[in-house]
């Protein structure tokens, strides 16, 4: 990728708001070339060759926050290192073999023994990122011990006529196996759920953080970011303000009716005048952006893109937060007390130590008091399920 294109893509980013209400925050590729030393913070993404994996890798790439990016996946993971540690980004990528050609400081046999046959096994120098693939279960503890982060796409993706719901069985149990190495070699990790349904993954990775005895509510989260990113596009386009500006919180769920968009909340105020027709059409395309998506893909793909963006935007908050950046406003699905469910989407403020405060959900329309009370069912049994199979399985 050519320096003047970076600069494009992060002049971009660079102008996007914080999520779901926050003020106004840097962009994820924020590529700067000072010598301010940040602290060095590792990411793993499990499940980095898939469709949603291989961007959200790219991103996170070029995250100058990221100092070490563990890349895991059953199959085809040391190819997407090798493919993301060759882009001239700020987090340069360092090869072990011109490096030690060039000091000659190492025999063949020490060449080799570091090498340890993983594909392109990197090394962080000068301040440069680490970034590895690990391709089998066996190494898995590998890929995940030291990481503060650990954000999970891994699972198999929708296809035309699918719901999320019809994911459940197969992603649970790979969201359960993930989890369960998790606890045992990065408990203290911030946890990103991208895996579907995630009203019902979610819970079952606390259950098994809980059983593992390394439960900890303020560091897993639901990622419903997309689900903003969609509302925000969608309100800029019918109100007529710039996308850059907009902020809108949404809550409920990540699925279906449990997307719950608060345009009564939406900033700037539309320079369109929008109807409850209105209304009610953009929170219906906010709930089926994904279905938009596999539809127009004509089961070729899911939303992969726009959720590999989503993904990487929220990761960049919680790395943020660790940071001690002040005022990281998302909104994400956590463990909440907000309603009666155990478990809820809403803006929450992220910190040094994850989730530091769940936030209210603020001033509601009639519409949008209607759409809680709706939601309310489907999510809970989305809940219970998640709880049940963690307990069953």
């Amino acid at each position: 990728m050519r320096p003047s294109m970076l600069r494009s893509i992060s002049s971009a980013l660079l102008r996007r708001r914080g999520g779901g209400g926050a003020a106004a925050a840097p962009g994820v590729l924020a590529r700067s070339f000072a010598s301010d030393a940040s602290p060095a913070r590792k990411v793993a993404i499990l499940g980095a060759a898939g469709g949603i994996g291989q961007p959200l890798a790219l991103l996170m790439k070029l995250n100058p926050l990221v100092s070490s990016l563990s890349l895991y996946d059953i199959a085809g993971t040391p190819g997407v290192a090798a493919d993301v540690s060759h882009i001239n980004s700020r987090a340069e990528v360092l090869d072990l073999v011109p490096l030690l050609r060039s000091l000659l400081v190492l025999s063949l046999c020490d060449l080799v023994g570091l090498m340890r046959f993983r594909g392109l096994d990197l090394i962080p120098c000068f301040g440069l990122i680490q970034v590895k693939g690990f391709a089998s279960e066996d190494q898995l503890g590998e890929a995940l011990e030291g990481s503060d982060v650990v954000v999970i796409p891994a699972g198999v993706p929708r296809k035309p006529g699918m719901t999320r719901d019809d994911l459940f069985n197969i992603n649970a149990g790979i969201v359960k196996s993930l989890c369960t190495a998790i606890a045992k070699y990065c408990p203290n990790a911030i946890v990103n759920m991208i895996s579907n349904p995630v009203n019902s993954t979610v819970p079952i990775a606390a259950e098994v953080f809980k059983k593992a005895g390394t439960y900890d509510e303020s560091k897993l989260c639901g990622v419903t970011t997309l689900d903003v990113v969609r509302a925000k596009t969608f309100y800029a386009g019918k109100a007529m303000v710039p996308v850059a500006d907009v902020n809108v919180p949404v809550v409920g769920g990540h699925a279906g009716i449990t997307i719950l968009p608060l345009f009564s909340q939406a900033t700037p105020a539309s320079n369109a005048s929008l109807s409850h027709e209105d209304i009610k059409a953009l929170t219906k395309r906010t709930q089926d952006g994904g279905t938009e998506v596999v539809e127009a893909k004509a089961g070729k793909g899911s939303a992969t893109l726009s959720m590999a963006y989503a993904g990487a935007v929220f990761a960049d908050a919680c790395l943020k937060g660790l940071n001690g950046v002040p005022d990281i406003v998302e909104c994400s699905y956590v463990q909440s007390t907000i309603t009666e469910l155990p478990f809820f989407a809403s803006k929450v403020r992220l910190g040094k130590n994850g989730v530091e405060e769940v936030l209210g959900l603020g001033p509601l329309s009639d519409y949008e008091k209607e759409g809680l009370e709706n939601l309310k069912p489907e999510l809970k049994s989305s809940i219970e399920k998640g709880i049940k199979f963690a307990k069953e399985n």
